[in-house]
């Protein structure tokens, strides 16, 4: 296996989430405007131009990869590549393994997919779901069903998939749902990971009003569940805490209030190949552009080796920072992946 990569800080970078496309049949208020331009096709990596980078990145020491969307699956035949990369698990020898393969999903194709996922190799699945009320739902997906994302749900359990539920806290919209949603978490024996809503793209909202600091919610929460500290990590930026009426975990990625990046560990890897170094920065690499014209691998991975040496100290995510702002941050999250 090849050196490991590392930024200008010393941090090693073990984890990739790449997107395998932009498109999405939901369009969520917080990530997406609801009258979305999607990219040609030719502008997307085929799965072969997908394979090969991820391979190049499992080589030099990625042992974590998250495939990511929009929504992934969405796109046609991406079994395959899920196979494909199911190939380098638990890999024996020097040249490259992963240790786990995950998705996050909006679960609408889940009850289609999730047999092929796990035998892939995926053992855990992270399920965006903002409501159980499925009107609510419908208001903030824009055109999602409740059902569509409970039956994904129930198809994960079946399939013996380890489950994250995601939810975006959002002031005035599902704050009054915590308490429901933990509950629900622990009789489906699944994880709860509240997220901070973060500025990312236009999608005609005012996020705003929005925002809500997890720590406010965290304190609330404590009132009636106890909330022990845990310090194990899973790669990802979440800080956990053990739920001990349920016994599950609640997970709590705060990019606003605390930022997680002193131990950062992921690069993302968008569906044109464009390499971001930090999700919360517009600096990229364009790998897609050399890759087409014949680069080698020795040359790819200089390329990703400048870029990540230019990953920043930290993120500059800005709640209330204008959308004419010319630092504000104009891709979607649909674009980089979650």
């Amino acid at each position: 296996m090849g050196t490991p990569f590392l930024d200008s800080l010393g941090r090693s970078v073990t984890y990739l989430r790449v997107s395998v496309t932009d498109r999405c049949d939901m369009r969520c208020v917080y990530c997406m405007s609801e009258t979305m331009s999607f990219l040609p096709k030719a502008e997307i990596l085929t799965y072969a131009e997908l394979e090969r980078l991820c391979a190049a990145f499992i080589r030099s020491g990625v042992t974590r990869l998250r495939v990511t969307g929009g929504e992934p699956l969405v796109r046609r035949d991406v079994g395959d590549f899920f196979q494909a990369m199911g190939q380098w698990l638990h890999r024996p020898g020097g040249n490259g393994h992963l240790e786990e393969l995950t998705v996050t999903t909006n679960g609408s194709r889940l009850a289609e997919h999730a047999g092929m996922l796990a035998g892939a190799g995926v053992r855990r699945v992270n399920i965006s779901l903002d409501s159980l009320d499925s009107e609510k739902f419908h208001r903030i997906t824009r055109r999602g069903a409740l059902d569509q994302t409970l039956a994904g749900v129930r198809a994960a359990r079946l399939a013996g998939l380890a489950i994250r539920i995601n939810t975006v806290a959002m002031a005035g919209v599902n704050d009054d749902e915590f308490d429901t949603l933990l509950a629900w978490c622990g009789e489906i024996g699944a994880d709860l990971c509240l997220i901070e809503t973060m500025p990312m793209g236009e999608t005609g909202e005012d996020r705003t009003d929005r925002y809500l600091p997890l720590s406010a919610v965290r304190a609330d929460l404590s009132r009636r569940w106890t909330l022990e500290p845990l310090a194990e990590r899973t790669g990802g930026p979440a800080r956990y805490l053990r739920v001990r009426e349920t016994g599950r975990r609640l997970g709590l990625i705060t990019p606003m209030t605390h930022n997680f990046c002193e131990s950062c560990n992921r690069v993302r890897l968008s569906c044109t190949g464009q390499l971001y170094p930090c999700l919360g920065d517009e600096g990229a690499t364009d790998l897609r552009q050399p890759l087409r014209e014949g680069a080698s691998d020795a040359d790819l991975l200089h390329l990703v080796q400048s870029a990540i040496l230019r990953k920043p100290k930290g993120h500059d995510f800005v709640i209330g920072r204008r959308a004419d702002d010319p630092a504000a941050m104009r891709r979607h999250m649909s674009v980089t992946g979650g």
